[in-house]
């Protein structure tokens, strides 16, 4: 089972590797005044990191308001 995991890991590493080599272009994000101009491919690894970040904050803030609408009303 161990060698499955590695071989598991070691192919989306490769995926990885490949989207980032097929994916250098730039792309340019802007936002008011602001500007910046970045590869795509780190693009996409800072979106899905905000998303994760963000996801994570969200999932943790209705779980606190559940909590807090079941313990006021016992």
């Amino acid at each position: 089972m161990r060698y499955l995991y590695m071989v598991l890991i070691a192919a989306l590493a490769g995926l990885v590797i490949l989207f980032k080599v097929q994916n250098f272009e730039s792309a340019t994000v802007s936002l008011f005044s602001m500007s910046v101009t970045l590869p795509v491919s780190i693009l996409v690894l800072l979106i899905y990191l905000l998303g994760m970040f963000t996801g994570g904050l969200m999932l943790q803030l209705v779980r606190t308001w559940i909590r807090g609408a079941s313990a006021r009303g016992s």
